[in-house]
This record gives structure tokens, sequence and C-alpha cells, in this order.
């Protein structure tokens, strides 16, 4: 039963370790939207892919009700409470597993 209770540690380790890398690069796409980004840039373009599925249906949800772009903050939120709910609670099933 120990390989199962291994197998789910590195599961929750390696879906941390992906949450952690989307939150920089959710950082990464707020800090380069206050200045005027070249849509043409390469780095740019990645972050507008790989960010925009997530934040778009938060901005609908959302609106323009407060005036500005809080949806990279609620973003952060959710992959924070992702990493403690679901991830810790994965380590702590594994360790009981073992």
């Amino acid at each position: 039963m120990f390989v199962a209770g291994n197998v789910l540690s590195a599961v929750a380790t390696i879906l941390d370790y992906v949450l952690w890398l989307y939150m920089w690069v959710i950082i990464g796409r707020a800090l380069i939207s206050w200045v005027n980004p070249d849509p043409w840039n390469p780095i740019v373009q990645f972050l507008n892919r790989v960010t925009e599925p997530v934040l778009a249906p938060i901005r609908r949800w959302i609106g323009v009700r407060i005036g500005m772009d809080v949806s990279p903050i609620i973003v952060i939120l959710i992959i924070t409470f992702l990493q403690i709910a679901i991830v810790q609670s994965l380590k702590e099933f594994a360790m009981r597993i073992n």
C-alpha cells in the first residue's frame, strides 16, 4: 500500500508546483499589463494565451463594477485555496496510507 501513498504524494507535489508556476504566470501577466506591451512580442502572446482562458470567465462574472481588473487577484486567491485545500489534503491522505 506504500506505493499508492508515494504515488499520491508525488501527484500532490507536482500539482503544487504546477499551481505555483501558474500563479507566477498570472503575476507576470498582471505586471506586463501595467505597461503598454507590444502585442506581437512572443512572451506577451504566450502570457495572453495561457492566462486568458482562466481570466476571461472571471472578468465576465465580475464585470467592470469596480473600475479595475481584479481577476488576477481572484485567480491567485483560488490557486492559494487549491494549494491549501486540495494539495495539503492529498499529502495528508498519502501519509495516512503509508
